[in-house]
């Protein structure tokens, strides 16, 4: 991948982790069932972010309304590329973005004070039909970063960011299948 478009993330072997916000009771009750229930909607797309700075910038740091919990949604590396496999650039023909099951959009990574960076951030749009195979089969942990979240963003605002750094989630280049590298990149 260019190094303009490059998927970071913090990943093992096995799973790669994806940052989403959420409304207190669809967080709470996720988090009791460890995996997405209702309130969770199943009917709806859901937007996966591996960048936690891109979500930190799209939440405010866990204080937009709806958006008050951050959880670290583990998911297997097989899931995560077979989402991408069934991707269209939300860039591409219209009709084609409106069959697809996923949805791939990049946008401007964040600085942690919110700066748009000289690089781009994926964001993935899991459709409907895929909700399910999404919050069954894949997803292997959740993790409530709220605390964390909270805690970096006073750090930050006090004019500590080299210590809101250290909880930060470590974020280094996800090595992707040639194809699929080919599939999600714009250009």
């Amino acid at each position: 991948m260019t190094s303009q478009y490059q998927i970071r993330a913090d990943y093992d072997a096995r799973t790669i982790v994806v940052y989403q916000a959420y409304a207190p009771a669809i967080a709470d009750a996720a988090l009791r069932a460890g995996r997405f229930v209702a309130p969770f909607s199943f009917g709806r797309m859901t937007w996966i972010k591996p960048s936690f700075l891109w979500l930190m910038h799209r939440s405010n740091w866990a204080r937009k309304s709806g958006q008050e919990r951050i959880l670290a949604v583990r998911i297997t590396r097989e899931g995560w590329e077979e989402a991408l496999s069934q991707a269209v650039l939300t860039t591409s023909d219209p009709d084609a973005v409106a069959r697809a099951a996923v949805h791939v959009q990049w946008d401007p990574e964040r600085s942690a004070r919110g700066a748009a960076l000289n690089h781009y951030s994926i964001q993935v749009g899991v459709g409907r039909h895929l909700i399910r195979t999404f919050t069954d089969d894949w997803i292997v942990g959740l993790t409530d970063l709220t605390p964390q979240v909270r805690k970096a963003a006073t750090l930050i605002q006090s004019g500590h960011a080299a210590k809101a750094q250290r909880l930060f989630p470590a974020e280094r280049a996800y090595p992707l299948p040639r194809a699929l590298e080919d599939a999600v990149t714009p250009g």
